[in-house]
């Protein structure tokens, strides 16, 4: 059994008490007809007539207030496609007059109501939104030209051209440009697909103009007019009208929602990147202070160098906790971390005398930002991969900026390391994740060459930066 809604309840009582006032009305205005008449076979089918009306206007009404209703607010399946060929059947209805005008508005208004109280969550329920406030709108405007005496070629418009290019638009949205996108020569398939579209669209139309405007008295060509220029208009608009406006929603959607992919991706590249340095900041107050306990010892046993790279790890640790989590530091912040990490690497490696680490690092006195932890991927895979304490190594490591361009470049040897070295699986960030980054931050902002052979591994990024606005 359907339980309604309190407000359905009220709404469908109020719909009940304008049948019954209206009923009343028609009754009242027959009985008056017929004692001035005394037309009983007028009578006898007004009846008829009057009852098959309200009956269909009822269910109608019933219609889309329990299943159309119920149907666009799921939230996960797609609605029924039976709610098109209920829109199609009320307009058929409203053009044939079997529903009156004001019944008609009364059941547009409705459609509308539905159309904005649709689940918005459910992407399957799109095209029964679109069809219902397409259908709504073009029912309450022909009722309305009707109502104000609007011109016959308007009305005409309406009942025979608009439903047709309203299914026109919606087979094309839908149906046919989503199954050729990926075609080749989509745009030239469309063409041929929209003039055959236009000139099936004629024997609808063609059957409707005779059905409603015919043309019995050859000495009167009103009708005849209307026709003719009801089948000369159909043209332009399945033709040319429908097709473009299609195309260009169509497009407009598609460059909406890959803009949306887009953004997600790059919010999902960022979390990624950042993943690893947030399963680091376990307890950050402890490692500051034993950092600052171990940079004291250092300096009190006169252990300069030892004492230099404790600081420049706290330096390098701060930055990682606090400043690594923006999407947009300035290029000096940046550029001070690398200097760091190559500065405690060296360190490292300062005991061999054939490792070899150059550097030419411009210092940054501008505004410009960048993404953060996007150049040292590069410079740790040359440290990781270029670095050998038993043979020669070398590290050439260039940075520098023009105007709002950063110039970069990493040149190393390569040295493979063995199966038992702890650095073997270490990679940092990793270069597939900084190529995903640059296509995602820096689209067409960016030229990343590298190039590797058996003994060397070069790497250089052009990337195109914004100041601080």
């Amino acid at each position: 059994m359907i339980k309604l809604k309190e407000s359905t309840k009220i709404e469908l009582l109020a719909f009940t008490g304008c049948i019954i006032l209206a009923l009343l009305f028609s009754t009242a205005q027959a009985i008056s007809e017929h004692y001035s008449t005394e037309n009983h076979i007028y009578y006898n089918n007004f009846w008829i007539s009057l009852l098959f009306s309200h009956m269909i206007t009822c269910i109608a009404y019933l219609i889309l207030c329990l299943y159309v209703q119920n149907e666009m607010e799921q939230g996960d399946t797609p609605p029924s496609n039976a709610i098109i060929l209920i829109c199609i059947l009320i307009n058929v209805c409203f053009i044939t007059e079997i529903i009156n005008i004001y019944f008609t508005i009364l059941l547009s208004l409705r459609m509308a109501v539905i159309y904005f109280t649709a689940n918005k969550h459910n992407p399957g329920n799109k095209l029964h939104k679109e069809a219902l406030a397409l259908f709504a709108c073009s029912i309450f405007i022909h009722a309305s030209v009707i109502l104000l005496n609007g011109h016959h070629y308007i009305i005409g418009f309406f009942l025979v051209i608009t439903p047709i290019a309203i299914l026109h638009y919606l087979y094309d949205m839908y149906m046919y440009l989503p199954s050729t996108k990926q075609k080749r020569f989509a745009w030239l398939r469309y063409i041929g697909f929209t003039i055959l579209a236009t000139i099936i669209t004629y024997i609808p139309v063609f059957a409707l103009v005779s059905i409603f405007f015919p043309n019995n008295d050859y000495s009167n060509s009103y009708n005849d007019d209307i026709m003719k220029i009801l089948l000369i208009v159909n043209l332009p608009v399945q033709l040319i009208l429908v097709p473009l406006f299609t195309w260009n929603v169509y497009k407009s959607r598609l460059r909406k929602n890959n803009e949306e992919i887009l953004s997600l991706k790059t919010e999902l590249g960022k979390s990624d990147a950042n993943l690893n340095f947030l399963k680091s900041q376990i307890n950050p107050h402890f490692l500051f202070n034993s950092l600052n306990t171990l940079y004291g010892t250092a300096l009190q046993e006169k252990a300069e160098r030892t004492g230099e790279g404790i600081q420049k790890l706290g330096d390098m640790m701060r930055f990682m906790l606090q400043e690594n989590i923006e999407d947009k530091i300035l290029l000096s912040r940046d550029v001070d971390y690398l200097n760091n990490y190559i500065s405690i690497q060296k360190l490292r490696t300062s005991i061999s005398p054939d490792i070899v680490i150059e550097t030419q690092i411009e210092e940054q006195h501008n505004n410009l930002q960048i993404t953060p932890m996007l150049l040292i991927p590069f410079v740790e895979n040359a440290f990781k991969h270029g670095i050998s304490l038993q043979y020669l190594s070398h590290i050439k490591i260039t940075l520098q900026t023009d105007k709002n361009k950063l110039y970069f470049d990493v040149h190393n040897s390569i040295h493979v390391k063995k199966d038992n070295d702890p650095e073997r699986l270490q990679s940092g960030i990793g270069l597939q994740n900084v190529k995903q980054r640059l296509a995602l931050i820096y689209p067409n902002k960016h030229e990343l060459i590298i190039r590797e052979n058996a003994k060397e591994f070069f790497i250089h990024l052009t990337l195109q930066l914004e100041g601080n606005n």
